[in-house]
This record gives C-alpha cells, structure tokens and sequence, in this order.
C-alpha cells in the first residue's frame, strides 16, 4: 500500500469535504466516508485503498464501525489514530441514537429504542444480555449488561434478573440479546427463559414488556411474535 498521498489529494479531499458538507445522507458512498474519515486521522496518506480494504475485511461500515479495536489494529496500515477516528464516530452515533431513546417513555418511543439497540448490538461478536428497567411511567432507569457469553451462548439466570428488578424498583422490564448469527429469529430457549421470567416476575407486580432479540439482519419481539 502507498504510503503517500496522490498529486491530487488535496483536491480530491477538498471534493470530498464539498459533497459531504452540501449534500444528503448518500452524497458520499462507504468507501468515501471511510476515506475522508481516515484522512483526518493520517492525513499523509492516501487513505481510498485502506478504505476499501477496511470494509472488504469486516463486511460493511456498520461492523466496521463497532469492530474491535485489537481486530481493527491487526489490518496492516490500521493504527491508534485511525482506531480512534472510527471509534469516535460509532460511539456518538450511539450516544446520540441512545439520548433520543432516553428522552421520551420507551413504549411511546419504540422505535428509537430499536434504532440504538441495532446499532449498539447487531455486530457484536459474542452474545449480550441486557435489561432495561422501567419506572411507573415506562421510563429507562437503567440499563444493564447481565451477560455476556460465548459465540452462542449466555447464561441468564431468573431469580438474578427479578432480585434486581425489586432492587432498582422496577414496574416493568423489557429484556434484549443479540444473535451473533445475525439471525434474530427467537430459539426456544429463547421464548423458554422469557415465559420464566414472565412468570416469576408477576407476583411481585413487575411485568415483562418484551424480549428483543437482536441481529445483523434486523430484530425480532417475542411480543409482536405473539410469544408472551
């Protein structure tokens, strides 16, 4: 890979930095917002070829975005300051799609939560259990990783769940897990532990909104599904 950059390369920058500030959403394809990106960070190089070599390497810009940064150190020509130059992007991205969630009851703002939940988990490499805890007026109290497992597996264990939901107060829970697959069809394990925790979380007043099973290709609600 060339270590320079192109007689042009302050043009085509320039060109660049023109379409993106001017133009829509699509003004720029992937490879060009990788570019322009990573030209900020090593602005010596001609950055269109790590580019695309970046997206070749993890399968679009949304796995790139959320890589890891020791997997994206291991791509030759990749380092700490064009990691960081990714990372900040995908991390407010996620703030800001996480903030526009928080600022309205869940249930009223569904869809919001949907838009951060995939942005925050459908690349995820290994399997992640979280719980959103609600307060009287479906509002988000807090948000907690409860596991975080191996390729395909997680273990979630039911009493842990509902001793935390009367610990933090909880009128209701809405409980979500990504499939590293990329399949978010729920397994039967799945519907399983969610009517578990259904059950045993309805002596105590404490319901269950739904369980959102994330993955690469979109989600699945075990309550649209007509599972709970």
């Amino acid at each position: 890979m060339s270590e320079t950059t192109p007689p042009d390369a302050a043009g085509h920058r320039a060109r660049l930095r023109t379409r993106l500030i001017e133009g829509g959403a699509d003004a720029l394809q992937d490879y060009e917002l990788i570019e322009y990106l990573l030209a900020l960070a090593i602005p010596r190089r001609d950055t269109k070829p790590l580019a695309k070599a970046l997206l070749r390497e993890f399968g679009g810009i949304g796995p790139l975005l959320s890589a890891d940064p020791q997997a994206l150190l291991r791509v030759p020509g990749v380092g700490e300051s064009a990691v960081a130059a990714l990372r900040i992007v995908d991390v407010a991205a996620l703030r800001l799609l996480r903030t526009q969630a928080a600022d309205q009851p869940i249930l009223a703002g569904w869809q919001a939560l949907l838009d951060y939940l995939q942005a925050d988990m459908a690349h995820i490499g290994v399997e992640r259990v979280r719980v959103l805890h609600l307060n009287t007026k479906n509002r988000l109290i807090r948000d907690e990783t409860i596991s975080e497992g191996s390729i395909d597996q997680s273990a979630v264990h039911v009493r842990e769940v509902i001793k935390r939901a009367m610990e933090l107060g909880s009128a209701a829970i809405i409980l979500v897990h990504n499939h590293p697959s990329g399949d978010p069809a729920p397994s039967r394990q799945d519907i399983a532990l969610t009517r578990q925790i259904v059950e045993a979380g309805q002596p105590l007043g404490i319901s269950v909104h739904d369980h959102v099973v994330i993955g690469a290709s979109g989600h699945a609600s075990l309550r649209a599904l007509g599972l709970i």
